[in-house]
């Protein structure tokens, strides 16, 4: 624990001294954001076909199908669209993030920056907390706009007439809910950008502490991530009411 909050104040200093390490700042803002953009179209799709199919499911015994894109509305830019991208980037980033500072680590590499005279906070964690914190919210905005066509698409094939699905979803859809997600995509960002370093930073026990720390790095972002989701939208809804 004592580690964790050193890490994050330490973090939190470097990132206002400058200059800062911009070409690593941009190539982790394109390891991070570009190329995990198909991942999450695929991923913000496949919410909008989850969320669509339940809905008509849900509201077919009320004979309610033509709710479909409230529900979608809510149940997409809400909820699936955050967590699940989320879920994917600290897959696919964290656990990146945990394997590489981790391989550094048991190699020396971090040791010799240090003797450089280079900060690894400024030069490893810092570039990767921000490329998180700027991405994740861009990314869970391309989410929403996936998840909303892929609901529209299973709509359509259900019969529900594409007029009635949009002005159902223009009723229930509130800017407040994209702000919303943006505000989560910055927490999430920062919980997978820092929760990757700190186990990466801190791997003991060569390639099988690194393995061990990557796996670890996915567990602990996947509960801080639904610990953050559950508080952030009491927080959310307060500030926004957007309820």
């Amino acid at each position: 624990m004592v580690r964790c909050q050193c890490l994050y104040f330490s973090t939190f200093r470097e990132l206002f001294i400058f200059p800062q390490e911009t070409a690593e700042i941009g190539k982790q803002l394109y390891e991070t954001g570009v190329r995990s953009l198909i991942v999450v179209i695929i991923t913000g799709t496949i919410s909008g076909f989850v969320g669509a199919v339940q809905a008509f499911y849900q509201l077919k015994p009320i004979s309610a199908q033509g709710m479909m894109g409230g529900f979608v509305a809510v149940l997409v830019l809400k909820e699936l669209a955050p967590m699940l991208t989320a879920f994917v980037m600290a897959a696919r980033v964290g656990t990146g993030f945990a394997a590489e500072l981790g391989t550094m680590k048991v190699t020396e590499q971090i040791d010799a920056l240090r003797a450089m005279a280079t900060s690894p906070i400024k030069y490893l964690v810092v570039p990767r907390l921000v490329a998180c914190a700027v991405m994740v919210p861009i990314l869970i905005i391309f989410a929403d706009v996936a998840g909303i066509l892929g609901g529209l698409f299973i709509s359509l094939s259900f019969g529900i007439n594409s007029g009635v699905f949009y002005q159902q979803f223009q009723k229930y859809f509130y800017v407040g809910d994209i702000i919303g997600g943006v505000i989560k995509g910055v927490v999430f960002g920062s919980i997978i950008a820092m929760v990757g370093c700190y186990r990466g930073l801190y791997t003991t026990g060569g390639a099988e502490g690194v393995g061990r720390a990557t796996a670890i790095s996915a567990v602990h972002s996947f509960v801080l991530i639904i610990v953050a989701d559950f508080f952030l939208n009491y927080l959310i809804n307060a500030i926004l009411d957007v309820s």
